[in-house]
């Protein structure tokens, strides 16, 4: 692999489930090593008002390191925080309402495995399109499995930046560099790890 596709950001990085103590420590040392591009803030379990207390500290350590802070399925939520933009599932507010809300800001959609909804989020003029899973996953229950052939047929149609998602590592994470992945959203593997703390983990990706 070049060189040059290893030096630029390519983490995605997306929220653990709940928020543990010493997590915005972790975050603060891992965003440092200025890998990462984007940070996806995805709590399904928790109130609002408390998301919004979690957001601001957390839109701080991004500001910092110069990484786009987005919220997770709720662009109502991603306006009043002014975070950068928002990830819409399929089941979540389509495009076009989330861009009446957020205007300019970075919108992305889920697109499983499925180069018609990628057509669809295209043409409703997504930012980006995040497939998966490309691995099982311990954060996110799996329904559908993607492979890299989908990433070639996807950059046959745009040039729009492709994030790859679902258990993601240290031992898998070239191969999908390798086969046009722009992003790889990474969750489990630097928060959850039980060998390495986050910021070996996030140094592992070289």
């Amino acid at each position: 692999m070049k060189t040059s596709n290893l030096k630029k950001k390519f983490i995605y990085l997306i929220s653990p489930n709940k928020i543990y103590p010493n997590f915005y420590s972790d975050l603060d040392k891992v965003l440092s090593l200025k890998k990462t591009e984007f940070f996806q803030l995805r709590l399904k379990k928790t109130s609002e008002k408390k998301i919004e207390l979690i957001a601001k500290k957390i839109k701080k350590i991004c500001r910092k390191y110069k990484v786009k802070f987005l919220i997770n399925d709720d662009p109502y939520l991603a306006k009043k925080l002014n975070a950068d933009g928002c990830h819409l599932g399929q089941k979540d507010t389509d495009i076009l309402t989330a861009r009446k809300i957020l205007r300019k800001k970075i919108i992305g959609v889920t697109c499983h495995n499925s180069i018609s909804l990628a057509k669809k989020a295209l043409d409703q003029k997504a930012n980006y399109l995040a497939f998966g899973a490309f691995y099982s996953s311990k954060t996110k229950k799996v329904k559908y499995k993607a492979n890299v052939s989908v990433l070639k047929k996807i950059k046959k149609i745009t040039s729009k930046p492709i994030v790859a998602i679902g258990g993601i590592n240290n031992k898998n994470y070239k191969n999908l560099l390798l086969n046009n992945a722009n992003f790889l959203a990474i969750s489990g593997y630097i928060f959850n790890n039980k060998k390495l703390k986050p910021i070996k983990a996030m140094e592992m990706l070289v």
